[in-house]
């Protein structure tokens, strides 16, 4: 009977021990799960956020590439506005030089006309001046 005891003791024991490595190893087993379910879930996350950095990045290039070809044709449009604006100058200036030169040869056309008909009334005088002359010395020369 002590045998039988000792023995079942011993079977008992033996039993615990098994009884503790099984639930040792399920232990284990489950923490390995939970630790690699949690390292995926961490490997997911920073390659879902390499991937999010990669589109972000390329919307921003985008953006920049935008921004960059609008301010380009912005300064294209200035500097034909620019451009038009001179020629529109020039233009303006050279009507304004042919108004001006009109206007100084008809100024200057004015003043020989004046000169003309001036000299033709000293004229027109002088040979009144001489006509009248020449008849008061007839008179004079008649009378004699």
């Amino acid at each position: 009977m002590k045998r039988e005891k000792k023995r079942k003791e011993k079977c008992e024991k033996k039993r615990k021990k098994k009884d503790e490595k099984r639930e040792q190893k399920r232990k284990e087993k489950r923490e390995k799960k939970t630790y690699e379910k949690s390292e995926k879930k961490r490997i997911e996350k920073r390659r879902e956020k390499k991937r999010k950095e990669k589109i972000e990045k390329k919307r921003q290039e985008k953006r920049r590439e935008k921004r960059k070809e609008k301010n380009e044709k912005r300064k294209e449009e200035k500097r034909e506005q620019r451009k038009e604006e001179k020629k529109e100058m020039k233009r303006k200036e050279k009507r304004e030089k042919g108004k001006e030169e009109k206007r100084e040869k008809k100024r200057q056309d004015k003043r020989k006309k004046k000169s003309k008909e001036k000299r033709e009334k000293k004229r027109k005088e002088k040979g009144e001046k001489k006509r009248k002359e020449v008849k008061r010395e007839k008179r004079k020369y008649e009378k004699r």
